[in-house]
């Protein structure tokens, strides 16, 4: 049972959901230590680099055209690797060398768009997918020759049509007319699986027991194991006959064992992997509002994914996770108490209870384009941390902003003209061969200001369903 005793007040509510930071109040009775875990992010980090191969288009907005660079940006994946992406987010400007997550669809722009399965279509179905420019050609029945650069045009405006409605036109003629044949022939298809992700990201139980399962999902073909440095003497990672692994495969049931007396405490696990990511994984910023990317192309690139596991001998024992909900524009906190005592924990003016045994999700409200902090503490060094950016939505679905952006740097006419593509088709999701540009980014960003530190008061409580593979 989740028990709730109201103490705040709407006013101080209000004042501290509309400071866009948030922060939450202390846990009372966790009975054992956490450690501080920044929002965790599964699959990919990856670093926003120049926008690579492209030509122009223009934006039609309330009466104003608009030109802007239309076509492939290159990121450079934490750990090792490069991935070719296409922005979603036509109006909203990227932020050079911005810091980018692999997230799901429901955790960016696409959660709400009905179009989202018709821009993988075309993402699988072009350029740099499809690495064959005669073939497209042939199939699109273009009237001249398709480049790299004219090839990323008319997929990035065909693309634009779909993610933000927008009314925009490749300026080259060969361009728009591939963007005409991909979006009246894009048919729907499924979001594409994570590259990596651990489910569910944080477990707890009584020591002597197994804690768990952490169900591993990923594309890769397996993904190396390893507890964190600091993991005490007496607890290991195993499968379910407390077998100890270093590896692991897709579907596989991860556990923490924990030998009994051993002190109460908690620790974690990474997994991580070599793979190439699948095409149409969405991109976030991490710690500022920038365009939201789509991925079009990967080479083989570094993954991780953590999860954290709690123990104590007895009493109230919580697992703390949390999760972007773009449907109730918030952070999803859970906290599941695996002890044999209630958990209590006070978070800005109300007092919350779990019994034994079960989990309840909190939604912290958090305004768009705005950075949040969900601090969470307790006696016996009970702490945990999600902060990020809340980006849910296209920076035209309120209404057009006044000054479009494609790229994080000025591009001439013509886009790129170094290097060609390599003939023959890709089915790995290799990335094409496509040259480089030498444009440096210089469009500034949009600061979020950070304003007031205080405790959300406004929540939505639910039961908690069962968990979908977290992303």
């Amino acid at each position: 049972m989740f028990t709730v005793r109201r103490r705040g007040t709407a006013r101080l509510a209000a004042a501290i959901v509309a400071s866009g930071l948030i922060a939450v109040g202390s846990m009372a009775g966790a009975g054992s230590a956490a450690a501080d875990d920044a929002t965790p992010t599964a699959g990919a980090k990856a670093t926003l680099g120049d926008l690579k191969t492209f030509d122009k288009a223009v934006i039609h907005d309330n009466g104003r055209d608009d030109n802007v660079s239309a076509g492939l940006f290159e990121m450079t994946v934490d750990g090792g690797g490069t991935i070719q992406t296409y922005c979603i987010d036509i109006h909203n400007p990227t932020q050079g060398k911005a810091g980018y997550k692999e997230v799901s669809w429901d955790q960016s722009s696409l959660h709400n768009n009905p179009n989202a399965g018709k821009i993988n279509w075309i993402l699988q179905h072009s350029y740099p997918q499809v690495n064959d420019l005669a073939a497209l050609r042939s199939a699109a029945k273009l009237s001249g020759d398709l480049t790299p650069q004219l090839a990323a045009a008319g997929t990035q405006v065909a693309i634009w049509r779909f993610s933000d409605n927008a009314d925009v036109d490749a300026v080259d003629p060969v361009a728009e007319e591939l963007a005409d044949y991909l979006g009246k022939n894009a048919q729907t298809l499924d979001e594409p699986a994570a590259s990596l992700t651990l489910d569910p990201p944080a477990v707890s139980g009584k020591a002597g027991d197994l804690l768990g399962p952490i169900t591993v999902h990923t594309n890769a073909a397996s993904v190396t194991v390893s507890p964190a440095p600091s993991t005490p003497e007496g607890v290991k990672i195993t499968d379910k006959d407390g077998q100890e692994v270093s590896t692991a495969k897709d579907g596989d049931a991860l556990y923490f064992d924990v030998a009994a007396g051993t002190p109460d405490g908690t620790t974690s696990l990474t997994a991580s992997a070599n793979t190439k990511l699948p095409v149409g994984r969405a991109f976030t910023g991490i710690d500022t509002t920038t365009q939201v990317q789509i991925l079009a192309g990967s080479s083989d690139s570094t993954v991780t994914a953590s999860a954290t596991g709690t123990w104590a001998a007895k009493g109230p024992i919580p697992a703390v996770s949390a999760e972007v909900d773009c449907d109730k524009n918030g952070v999803d906190v859970t906290a599941t108490n695996e002890g044999d005592q209630p958990f209590t924990f006070s978070l800005s003016g109300k007092e919350y209870t779990i019994e034994a045994g079960k989990s309840e999700t909190v939604t912290v409200p958090v305004d768009e384009d705005q950075s949040y902090k969900i601090a969470i503490s307790g006696p016996n060094g009970f702490e945990k941390t999600f902060e990020g950016v809340l980006d849910c939505d296209t920076a035209g679905s309120g209404g057009s902003t006044t000054t479009p952006s494609s790229s994080p740097s000025p591009a001439s006419a013509g886009g790129s003209s170094e290097g060609t593509a390599d003939t023959g088709s890709t089915t790995g999701g290799d990335l094409a061969e496509t040259g480089s540009s030498s444009a440096t980014p210089v469009i500034a960003g949009i600061a979020i200001a950070l304003v007031v530190i205080g405790g959300a008061a406004v929540f939505f409580l639910r039961k908690k369903k069962p968990a979908a593979p977290a992303e």
